[in-house]
């Protein structure tokens, strides 16, 4: 039997594309062994260069790989391949170059590849791309949850991000594709879906009256579809459609991923960011009442091009009044091709340094001030570990709705099943719970904590 190896880099989308990419081997027959510790006929490196980190990083694994069997057809794709192929073509025991479209005809490099031995560059424009590339993914190893990818390509060409270059423009799923997938995925015994793309919120900028919202209420109506969850979602795409479907959905589970990225309108605008802080506020607002102890969770960049202490602590208050469940802080990062690459008064590593970790403080607090509002509340759980303990006694963890991990003493029997919990203690780090009942076949929005 073949073997492939896969090494993947980057985002939750590189991801979901490694899991498509290996159902395409699976079907030839392949067998997946370990990247570290096996020696396989085909390694398949998916790539990112969202930084140039991303790129440096890329390139040792692609090396790290011709290293470990230099007869294995070596080859390589995703966001580094797609802006990069002659860069990665250059290095001695590449074999394949496929960018961020054409995974479909990969057995067919390949199989090339293996009888002529034949470098092959298979990198087209990607700007010149139209259509969803229909990859799907039928099953998750060791997952309760299952992702669902609706969307590729972005059209916000923020200033800081190369992501328009490596994956097009946007580009939405058909509707009914996206509705059979999710059916297929429930007969898989999947209750959870997550949605996501490289801009989800974007779904349906391509397709004649048909938008995110759109395809919430038609998955809505999929039986034995417990939860539907959104990956991440742009404050500018949240409009009065959204906001009701937010209301009204027994399914939607209440936590949105909504990026902020600034918290000061100056510093929004040199991103190119399509809101003010205003406006911004605005959304969460009606968000909130429409989906009540809903949690907020978002990314933030510190120190972008120009950023002012004003500018940073103006960012700190606007952040601490919204009261995210989380954030996701990450200093800026230079990469090259973008704008903000080139933007005068590049922020010191030190000041950047110092203000992450202010910002990752105030993230720490407004989670535990969060998760700390639910104790003694009931909560909607799917369990996804079983933690066994040296007491012999078990327990078992698992996400709310609202996308607070809890723990709880049960039996290894409910693994992966719907469960009831009353919070008793919260903290940053680990949520306790105590079983109430089992929950086969509930709805969880519909149950009101």
């Amino acid at each position: 039997m073949p073997s492939v190896a896969f090494y993947t880099l980057g985002c939750k989308v590189n991801f979901y594309d490694t899991e498509a990419m290996w159902q395409l081997f699976k079907k030839e027959g392949y067998e997946q062994v370990d990247f570290e510790t096996a020696t396989a006929d085909v390694y398949v490196i998916n790539t990112c260069t969202v930084t140039n980190t991303g790129d440096k990083k890329s390139r040792q694994i692609i090396r790290r790989a011709v290293r470990r069997n230099p007869d294995a057809v070596i080859a390589v794709t995703g966001c580094y391949a797609q802006t990069s192929p002659a860069e990665i073509m250059a290095i001695e025991g590449v074999d394949l170059v496929v960018g961020t479209q054409d995974r479909d005809k990969l057995m067919t490099y390949i199989a090339d590849i293996q009888r002529e031995r034949k470098p092959v560059n298979a990198v087209r424009n990607i700007m010149k791309t139209r259509e969803f590339e229909e990859l799907d993914v039928p099953a998750f190893a060791d997952r309760t949850r299952a992702f669902l990818k609706i969307q590729e390509g972005c059209n916000n060409f923020c200033t800081f991000c190369i992501i328009p270059w490596s994956r097009g423009l946007s580009r939405s799923r058909d509707p009914q594709s996206v509705l059979n997938q999710a059916r297929q995925l429930v007969a898989s015994g999947y209750k959870e879906i997550v949605l996501t793309g490289i801009h989800t919120g974007g779904y349906g900028d391509d397709l004649e009256n048909y938008k995110l919202s759109n395809l919430l209420v038609d998955l809505d109506k999929i039986d034995g579809l417990e939860r539907i969850r959104i990956s991440s979602i742009e404050a500018s795409q949240i409009d009065d459609e959204m906001i009701a479907v937010l209301n009204s959905s027994r399914k939607m589970c209440r936590h949105l991923h909504i990026p902020l990225q600034a918290g000061d309108d100056a510093i929004l605008k040199r991103m190119r960011r399509k809101y003010t802080t205003a406006e911004f506020a605005d959304k969460i607002e009606r968000i909130k009442r429409a989906m009540p102890g809903v949690a907020i969770t978002t990314d933030v960049i510190v120190g972008f091009p120009g950023e002012t202490e004003e500018q940073f602590e103006n960012g700190y208050r606007f952040m601490e009044r919204i009261g995210f469940a989380e954030m996701h802080v990450f200093p800026y990062s230079k990469r090259t091709g973008t704008p903000a690459a080139r933007m005068e008064d590049q922020v010191d590593e030190e000041v950047k340094h110092e203000r992450v970790h202010k910002l990752i403080d105030l993230s720490e607090k407004l989670q535990a001030a969060y998760s700390k509002g639910w104790e003694g509340r009931e909560l909607d759980v799917i369990t996804e570990r079983v933690i066994k303990g040296e007491d012999g006694k078990v327990r078992l963890a698992g996400y709310s709705d609202n996308y607070l991990l809890i723990e709880f003493e049960g039996e290894e029997s409910m693994y992966r099943k719907h469960c009831r919990v009353r919070l008793t203690e919260s903290g940053v780090n680990e949520n306790r719970g105590v079983l109430l009942e089992m929950l086969e076949d509930v709805r969880p929005a519909a149950l009101q904590a």
